[in-house]
């Protein structure tokens, strides 16, 4: 018999009427049940981070701090635990899921020294000017109020710790849901914060339906939004309260750019290794998966034949065997979209040079050439193991075809010169630029998040904290100065 897993209501576990099943996308087996908390039960979990938000706010930072410090340690503890219950429900390959949950001891242990050290603000003589003469400014930073934090299935437990650890951190109270389908490595924060001494009611941890969601988005006690997930669904949330403070980290459709100077045998054999690796790694869905090549016809002859065999060499199969680099999709729904839009593009033209095939929730790595600009996988994220390669004449062709989408969250310029370094940073319509690499590379303490359609506001723990607090202003008067 499998365990019902409870949640997490104001600090402590509760159970609710019903539960659902969570299962493995790579064999279907039953990964646990999890108990869904009743309407009482989420207005409780809300009315309690509501009521504690002062006291929350006013806890001292050595508190806040030493809990912080305390869920990275057990999450390094737990590692191999946590690991392969991220494999399990998600379908990650195992040592993809090792990696995740070092960053999120990583982003715990981040945000407890920003939580030391956070005041967001400075002194500022006013007596610039007559009328402010023996005044002085003091800004300082408080919270907004309680964060909903939204987490998707594909990094279920580091995105829920980029939602959690930033809002103790600054002292917001946080009712956190994680996805639906990989709700289990979100309630292990849980088991962990439970063993701090942070108040009662400033953090929960709910796995309320998706159809569930509209109340809780609307609900004014909840004046600060945290979402990771699809554009459309993100740009809903905003649409529907104008009003609040948003953060949205949306969709991607990730271009490594490959110039001319990129030309040795070794910048290629690392170009293509590094190209075939981070758009296969997570099963291609990541954010910032490498969806497209954009190569200089300088290299694009001598390229193309190693991307393709360096995709070929991806091992893909079971995610818990430690070989795996490649498994399943996060569904079998999921797997059908992607080899629909594969289909699309060979059928108006593109050349299918690797992979094309599906088996139940998998789908082969995937190399596409000559793929027509209209087609659904040019203009969209395709969220899956799926590479596009596209040859222009020269840096400036390269950028514009970089910029040729709607989206604009990272993108990778491979090139030794710094010159152009500089150039790419200033001309590319995205949120980072990562040079000499693909625009999969993310450190959890840099700000991170898009331009255009890609989202608005940043993570990384100091920026989200930025979001989740306001400039509050003390004027003193009558000093010497």
């Amino acid at each position: 018999m499998t365990s019902t897993h409870a949640f997490w209501l104001a600090g402590r576990q509760a159970t609710g009427e019903t539960a659902f099943d969570v299962t493995s996308p790579w064999d279907g087996r039953l990964v646990g049940q999890v108990s869904v908390p009743t309407e009482a039960q989420v207005e409780e979990a809300v009315a309690a981070a509501y009521a504690v938000r002062d006291e929350f706010a006013a806890t001292p930072a050595h508190v806040r701090a030493a809990a912080l410090d305390h869920v990275s340690r057990r999450l390094a503890e737990r590692t191999e635990e946590i690991a392969q219950l991220i494999s399990a429900e998600n379908g990650k390959p195992i040592k993809w899921a090792r990696g995740e949950v070092g960053r999120a001891v990583s982003v715990f242990r981040f945000a407890a020294e920003e939580a030391r050290r956070f005041n967001g603000g400075e002194a500022q003589r006013l007596d610039t000017d007559l009328g402010g003469q023996g005044r002085l400014a003091l800004t300082r930073r408080f919270p907004k109020g309680v964060v909903l934090g939204i987490a998707p299935f594909n990094f279920p437990l580091n995105l829920c710790a980029h939602k959690v650890a930033p809002a103790i951190a600054a002292g917001a109270p946080i009712i956190l849901k994680p996805a639906p389908a990989t709700p289990l490595s979100g309630l292990i924060l849980g088991d962990l914060l439970a063993e701090t001494e942070l108040p009662a009611g400033s953090w929960s941890i709910l796995p309320v339906a998706n159809d569930k969601m509209p109340a809780l988005v609307q609900d004014e006690r909840l004046p600060v939004i945290s979402f990771t997930g699809s554009e459309t669904v993100g740009y809903a949330i905003m649409d529907s309260v104008p009003r609040k403070h948003c953060t949205l980290e949306l969709g991607g459709n990730g271009a490594a750019v490959v110039l001319a100077d990129f030309a040795s045998d070794a910048d290629l054999d690392w170009a293509a290794t590094r190209i075939a690796t981070f758009s296969n790694y997570q099963g291609g869905q990541s954010c910032i998966s490498v969806q497209r090549v954009i190569a200089d016809a300088a290299v694009y002859d001598r390229l193309l034949p190693r991307i393709v065999a360096a995709v070929e060499a991806q091992v893909t199969g079971d995610p818990s065997d430690d070989a795996t680099d490649v498994g399943p999709l996060v569904s079998e729904a999921a797997a059908e979209r992607v080899e629909s839009w594969v289909d699309e593009a060979v059928a108006a033209g593109a050349t299918l040079l690797t992979g094309g095939k599906r088996d139940g929730a998998s789908y082969a790595p995937t190399v596409l050439a000559d793929v027509p600009a209209g087609v659904t996988i040019s203009c969209e994220e395709v969220f899956g193991p799926v590479l596009t390669v596209q040859k222009v004449d020269g840096e400036a062709a390269a950028f514009e075809a970089a910029n040729d989408s709607k989206y604009g969250l990272q993108t990778g310029v491979f090139t030794h010169d710094l010159q152009t370094a500089f150039r790419a940073h200033r001309a590319l319509e995205v949120g980072g630029v990562v040079i000499g690499d693909v625009p999969s590379y993310r450190a959890d303490q840099m700000p991170y998040g898009g331009a255009k359609q890609s989202g608005v506001g940043r993570e990384g723990v100091r920026f989200a904290m930025d979001d989740y607090t306001y400039e509050r202003v003390l004027v003193l008067t009558g000093l010497a100065l």
